[in-house]
């Protein structure tokens, strides 16, 4: 029987552990979010030579990211892994130098553009091995009825590196704009370290050989063509976001390069905080209770609703003359909810009523979220900004377990490394096509336009969704997998 069809022994180290890894490789990736702007402006280049970074990188994602879930089925998970990680640094690391020779004006502008995206096209290939290869280990030691608060798991990972991310990255500015790049490449370096020698491998090399028709065959079952599709939508709209948000601030709130980073840093802090919240709390138990659709229309609709408040909270007219009395006063409601909350979902819980914890949750949801948007209202251009922004992380975390764990339950075991390829590449479709069409907008259509647009593509995904009601069909290994 193939080890992939039980959870791993020491599943709940190997579970710490590799959250561990993913967290570190996702803060050494998220500290160039608030820096990539104004890095870019600096050098010289305009906001779509910029969006090319992240297509170029992304092209290669979308490129071999099956490729490497497909040869973690082969070759075992933990080479493949470490390869990504090892890519990741060296990939950094070239770009790092470069952009200080553009900084330096030590090569022509073209050249220096041209090596850039050079560096990021070695990334993608290399780093594009660690996502669907993490996901896949993850599978490997987690029984179905917990895939997805696993992937809820992962995704937290992520959401605590972008929270402390940014917010490392704007402070490491300080010393420089290219102080952050050089960061990543050492912790790159130091996670492949470390996971070499406590991550334990979860899958043999050449166990249950994936067939080659394997991967098209996935493409035309079920609702999962769907699920790769809202994959690379919501990523799209997503990037597009995260790849002109620098640029938005800077314009909008008048900054400089420095002011910059350390603004959007702490913003993104806040929306990797909110993120993770959900995927660490709500995300953990909602899938056991909620089927899929129910959870995509809500990511979807949440989402959807956060990208058209941004340019809607960056104009002046919202700041209402409410004064500072109004705002303590929602400000200590806010607090006292979330008290309130704590007592009632603990004596619940004490009491394992399901139902009280239920309304409890619901009704506190719902009063929380209206202090949110008064609380909103009443404040400054930055924290209606950030608070636009949180609303587009509570719909980002649903989405994201939601998405894997649909992927992952659609399949048996023995496939879990190739749809997580597949998964993988479709977010790095969302990840190419985003940027280039988000600071493309930026430059030529206004600055609002590529929150609009991509609140327009989550609206019509949520269209088709609310359509087709798409299902998740569980598949088994048969007989013919197993050894």
């Amino acid at each position: 029987m193939s080890a992939s069809s039980h959870p791993a022994s020491g599943s709940g180290s190997t579970k710490i552990t590799l959250f561990l890894t993913i967290f570190i490789a996702m803060l050494g990736l998220s500290v160039l979010f608030p820096i990539i702007g104004p890095l870019a402006r600096e050098i010289g280049l305009t906001p779509a030579q910029a969006g090319w970074f992240s297509t170029a990188y992304s092209l290669m994602q979308f490129v071999f990211s099956p490729v490497w879930g497909a040869q973690s089925e082969k070759r075992g998970r933990k080479p493949i892994l470490l390869l990504g990680l090892v890519g990741f640094a060296l990939s950094f690391g070239m770009f790092g130098y470069v952009a200080h020779l553009g900084l330096q004006h030590q090569l022509p502008l073209g050249t220096v553009f041209a090596l850039l995206i050079a560096s990021r096209l070695l990334g993608g290939i290399l780093s594009s091995a660690t996502l669907p290869t993490a996901q896949a280990m993850m599978a490997d030691i987690t029984d179905r009825n917990n895939r997805a608060a696993s992937m809820g798991l992962i995704g937290a990972a992520f959401g605590l590196g972008v929270i402390f991310g940014p917010a490392l990255g704007a402070a490491l500015a300080r010393f420089g704009l290219t102080t952050p790049v050089f960061f990543s490449v050492g912790l790159g370096l130091l996670t492949a370290l470390v996971a070499s020698f406590v991550l334990p491998e979860t899958r043999q090399a050449g166990q249950d050989k994936p067939q080659e028709e394997d991967r098209r065959s996935l493409l035309s079952q079920g609702a999962i063509p769907l699920f790769l599709a809202a994959s690379a939508l919501t990523t799209l709209a997503s990037v597009g976001m995260e790849q002109t948000i620098s640029f938005f601030v800077q314009d909008t709130m008048h900054l400089d390069p420095t002011q910059t980073a350390r603004t959007v840093g702490g913003m993104l802090a806040v929306f990797g905080f909110v993120a993770v919240l959900i995927q660490g709390g709500a995300m953990r138990t909602l899938p056991k209770r909620v089927a899929p659709t129910p959870l995509l229309i809500l990511g979807l609709s949440i989402m959807g609703a956060g990208m058209f408040l941004v340019p809607l909270m960056a104009t002046s007219f919202l700041a209402l003359p409410l004064g500072a009395g109004l705002y303590r006063l929602v400000g200590a409601l806010t607090a006292l909810l979330l008290v309130v909350v704590s007592v009632a979902g603990f004596a619940a819980r004490k009491s394992d009523s399901k139902a009280l914890w239920s309304k409890v949750s619901m009704y506190s949801g719902i009063a929380f979220i209206v202090l949110l948007v008064l609380l909103v209202l009443a404040s400054t251009q930055y924290w209606r900004l950030t608070g636009a922004l949180a609303v587009i992380g509570i719909g980002s975390a649903i989405l994201s377990p939601t998405l894997s764990a649909a992927l992952s339950l659609s399949v048996p075991d023995s496939q879990q490394g190739t749809v997580a390829g597949l998964n993988s590449s479709a977010l790095a479709l969302g990840r190419m096509v985003g940027p280039l069409i988000g600071t493309s907008l930026y430059q030529r259509a206004g600055h609002g336009s590529p929150y609009l647009f991509s609140g327009a593509v989550l609206l019509a995904l949520l269209a088709v969704v609310l359509v087709t009601r798409p299902q998740v069909a569980v598949r088994q290994d048969t007989p013919a997998h197993h050894a």
